[in-house]
């Protein structure tokens, strides 16, 4: 969000966050048509002439604007909206405090199962980590099997379906995509329902190679893109003994369950 408002404020001069408003708008008794209006928000960026005139003009005129952009404006010089958030609440009433979408002690679990074929001439990518090894997984994107399982655990129990439904397939802006970079847009999406990640549990299924090297740095990076502790995540590797698919050697499957919780009682938890 503040990457999108600096990109925006560097072509523009000065740029503001804000979303769409969801509800219907009444002016004393004219309801008024909510296309394009917006909820502003934070963060505001300006270039540093531009604010400093905003203000000294202000402070001579005597007036007192609600935001930085509305001095701004009093210049006559525009300023871009950059794409916001929902998540992005601004504390003004108690009632913020806690996101409306999440109940009070609403700890949701989600689970997710993933299998990708291995194949000669592809990289071998499980939990952001390349493994060396004679072959790789099969996919659209870097097919981290392990990862994708995660992300539907995550998706489910936010009750947003599937990463087929958010990163289709069949869209070419996901061909040969790195999964915890999609990882983190699913954190950002049940951010916009008013959770965030508790905790999470992956076990991969293979035969080949051993994980066991890899396991500590799996955790470290995905830990850093679930924004948890490292204790908060867990990476198991089993074989099947040489049965079924992953026995053979033919693909690698995995599972995964997540726990989310609200925002307010996720710092409850950890306070605790």
């Amino acid at each position: 969000l503040i990457e999108r408002c600096l990109n925006a404020a560097m072509t523009n001069g000065a740029a503001i966050a804000a979303v769409p408003v969801k509800d219907t708008i009444r002016q004393n008794n004219i309801t008024l048509n909510r296309n394009g209006l917006y909820h502003v928000q934070t963060p505001q960026v300006f270039r540093k002439d531009i604010i400093i005139e905003a203000y000294e003009k202000a402070f001579s005129d005597g007036f007192y604007g609600t935001d930085d952009a509305s001095l701004v404006e009093r210049l006559g010089k525009p300023v871009a909206i950059a794409e916001g958030s929902y998540a992005n609440i601004k504390i003004t009433t108690p009632e913020d405090v806690r996101p409306k979408a999440a109940a009070k002690n609403a700890l949701r679990v989600g689970n997710g199962f993933d299998v990708h074929r291995l194949a000669a001439g592809r990289r071998l990518v499980l939990c952001g980590v390349e493994i060396p090894y004679e072959k790789g997984l099969l996919g659209h994107s870097d097919a981290d099997v392990a990862v994708h399982a995660l992300m539907d655990a995550l998706l489910g129990a936010a009750a947003l379906g599937d990463i087929g439904k958010h990163f289709p397939d069949n869209d070419p802006a996901y061909e040969g995509a790195d999964s915890m970079e999609l990882l983190s847009e699913c954190v950002k999406l049940i951010a916009e329902r008013g959770y965030t990640v508790s905790n999470a549990d992956i076990t991969v299924i293979c035969e080949k190679p051993k994980l066991s090297p890899y396991i500590d740095e799996m955790r470290e990076r995905l830990s850093e893109k679930l924004l948890v502790p490292k204790d908060a995540v867990s990476v198991k590797a089993t074989s099947t003994e040489g049965l079924g698919f992953s026995g053979r050697g033919e693909g690698i499957a995995a599972m995964a369950s997540a726990v989310i919780l609200p925002f307010e009682e996720k710092k409850n938890h950890f306070d605790n």
